[in-house]
């Protein structure tokens, strides 16, 4: 075949049509329509996932701050404020410049567990501030967690389904639970 301009077409020059090109956007937009009910159930699960595995590595680094700095490190869970962080104990310092605070997702909420005694309810006793009355978990000089400290700390999302952050069996540290997990760990 020979164009106007005076070349020829070969069969490597071929455009789609309109008409293609609309039955393939068509296919795409059916496709996209089927996977994301599912997709938006995965992304849910992922944030409750996600608020877990940050509380879990905020306590290894007020662990690792407190033994460090040799001063107390707490960590503090505002349940009405949807909000939790990470400072130094007030009665031992000013102003802690590497305090963290997190906003929790929308779609997860968080309960605090039963602590080892009710001072820990009402703070640790020692400390002083503005987050003194929240539920504690709190981490001596030595790394060591305080015997005053919350035993754990459940995250539940719309569906549901729930993470615990809870006090280890050697309560040493804490780590990850899921339902089943937990129900296990209760019973022991």
């Amino acid at each position: 075949m020979t164009l106007p301009t005076g070349r020829t077409r070969s069969d490597t020059d071929r455009a789609f049509t309109l008409i293609e090109l609309v039955l393939v956007m068509t296919l795409l937009v059916v496709v996209v329509a089927i996977a994301a009910p599912s997709l938006a159930g995965f992304f849910r699960g992922r944030a409750l996932d996600s608020e877990a595995r940050r509380l879990l590595s905020l306590t290894r680094q007020g662990q690792s701050r407190a033994a460090s700095g040799g001063v107390p490190v707490v960590l503090w869970v505002d349940s009405a404020q949807r909000s939790y962080g990470l400072e130094e104990d007030s009665s031992y310092t000013d102003k802690d410049t590497k305090a963290v605070e997190y906003q929790l997702d929308s779609n997860v909420n968080v309960e605090v567990g039963a602590a080892n005694t009710a001072s820990a309810l009402m703070g640790t006793g020692t400390a002083t501030g503005k987050r003194s009355a929240l539920p504690q978990i709190r981490f001596q000089p030595d790394g060591g967690i305080d015997e005053s400290s919350v035993e754990s700390v459940r995250l539940t999302d719309r569906e549901g389904d729930s993470r615990w952050l809870a006090l280890s069996r050697s309560r040493l540290n804490y780590e990850i639970h899921n339902q089943a997990e937990q129900r296990a760990a209760a019973r022991r």
